[in-house]
C-alpha cells in the first residue's frame, strides 16, 4: 500500500490552514483496523489484570492476620499497585487510541498537530495514535 507523495504534497499544499490527512481512504481503513486491533488488545490486557486481582483478593481473603510476614504484605502491596497502574496506562492507551479513531474520522489523521507537516508512515504503524512528528517530538523534549 504505498502512499503517492505527490498526493501527499499536494494534499498538505491545498490544506495549510486547514490540513486534512495524507492519507486515502483505503490507507485510513488500514490504520483505523490497526487502531482497533491495539484497542481491543489492551481491552484484554485490563481485563486479564482484573482477573488477576480479583483472584489474588480471593486468595488472600483466607489468609489470617498472623500467615504472612509483614515484609511479605509490604511486598504483595507493592505488586498490587504495580498492577493498578498497569491497568491506568492501558485505560490512557484506550483513551490516545480512541482520539485517533476521531481523527480518522474527521480526515485530520496523519498531520503533525505541532508542524502541520505529515507524519511518515512508519511513525504510525508503530504509535498509531501519536500526533506529532519525530521532529516535533525532539523539539518538544529540548525545551
Amino acid at each position: 500500500m504505498a502512499i503517492n507523495s505527490q498526493h501527499r504534497a499536494s494534499v498538505m499544499e491545498q490544506n495549510k490552514s486547514n490540513p486534512l490527512t495524507p492519507f486515502n481512504d483505503e490507507e485510513l481503513n488500514y490504520f483505523h483496523q490497526l487502531i482497533l486491533e491495539r484497542k481491543a488488545e489492551a481491552l484484554e490486557e485490563i481485563e486479564r489484570l482484573q482477573k488477576y486481582l480479583s483472584a489474588g483478593s480471593e486468595e488472600g481473603s483466607s489468609d489470617s492476620a498472623y500467615s504472612f510476614h509483614m515484609a511479605d504484605a509490604g511486598t504483595d502491596t507493592m505488586h498490587l499497585d504495580n498492577v493498578y497502574i498497569q491497568i491506568e496506562r492501558q485505560k490512557s492507551l484506550i483513551g490516545y487510541l480512541d482520539r485517533a479513531l476521531e481523527r480518522i474520522k474527521n480526515k485530520t489523521y496523519g498531520v503533525c498537530r505541532v508542524t502541520g507537516s505529515p507524519i511518515p508512515r512508519e511513525r504510525l504503524e508503530a504509535i498509531p495514535h501519536t500526533e506529532i512528528s519525530v521532529e516535533a517530538k525532539l523539539q518538544e523534549n529540548r525545551r
